[in-house]
């Protein structure tokens, strides 16, 4: 089975009604980025950020994957399909996609703030001051936030150093680290780009780009891997 990797934005979570904070000039659903996803927030307000999240958490817990979604679990009939995101909600996990690679953070879990090893599943529940971890220090997101180091990174670029296909969905190739990820991906490698609008590529190679939204740009992906590639 090829290796098919696919890289992840919050294009692809769009038509599933979840918005970012680039929707609209640096606020994430009214609130300024700077101030929800930022350790200088949350030292400013702590109560602020969780309020924030636990907002998030339960927008969540009704989103549901869209077509999108659930054509990258159907692509695991045929390739051996590795998902990185950077997107911090769980719609590829309730699509059924197997292997999920969250380079953000997920919203479902919190961690400690003393202890970022310390990580625990919490579903949809709210994070509350007070809340602690089995140290006694507070919990918060299991969120990268601005500024911070992004832990999964090196074995993101592993798997991209592996891929056999590489897909770009929903993203627009300008937040690092995730954007370097592509020039992990072998120079022989067919790379497919999946967004409405123009995507710049730091790097040259051949690009097929599939200027559609999430859940057609996957379909018609579907039919080029399956026709070109089996």
């Amino acid at each position: 089975m090829k290796k098919l990797v696919v890289l992840t934005g919050s294009g692809i979570s769009a038509e599933s009604g979840l918005k970012t904070f680039r929707d609209s000039g640096g606020l994430w659903e009214n609130y300024d980025v700077m101030e929800v996803a930022s350790l200088e927030g949350w030292e400013k307000n702590m109560n602020l950020v969780l309020q924030f999240y636990n907002e998030r958490r339960a927008q969540l817990k009704d989103a549901q994957p869209n077509a999108a979604h659930i054509g990258l679990k159907e692509l695991e009939k045929y390739f051996d399909v590795q998902i990185i995101t950077q997107n911090v909600d769980n719609l590829h996990e309730k699509a059924g996609s197997n292997n999920i690679l969250h380079l953000h953070g997920i919203l479902t879990q919190a961690r400690s703030t003393k202890d970022p090893n310390l990580i625990y599943d919490i579903g949809y529940d709210e994070i509350k001051p007070g809340d602690k971890c089995e140290k006694g220090y507070q919990l918060r997101p299991n969120i990268v936030w601005f500024g911070e180091p992004v832990p999964a990174i090196e074995e993101a670029a592993l798997i991209s150093s592996h891929a056999d296909i590489f897909v770009v969905i929903g993203t627009s190739l300008v937040v690092y680290p995730a954007a370097s990820l592509i020039n992990y991906v072998p120079d022989k490698i067919p790379v497919f780009i999946i967004d409405p609008n123009e995507v710049s590529i730091p790097v040259y190679r051949p690009v097929k780009f599939i200027n559609e939204k999430a859940g057609k740009g996957v379909s018609l992906l579907k039919e080029m891997l399956i026709k070109d590639y089996l």
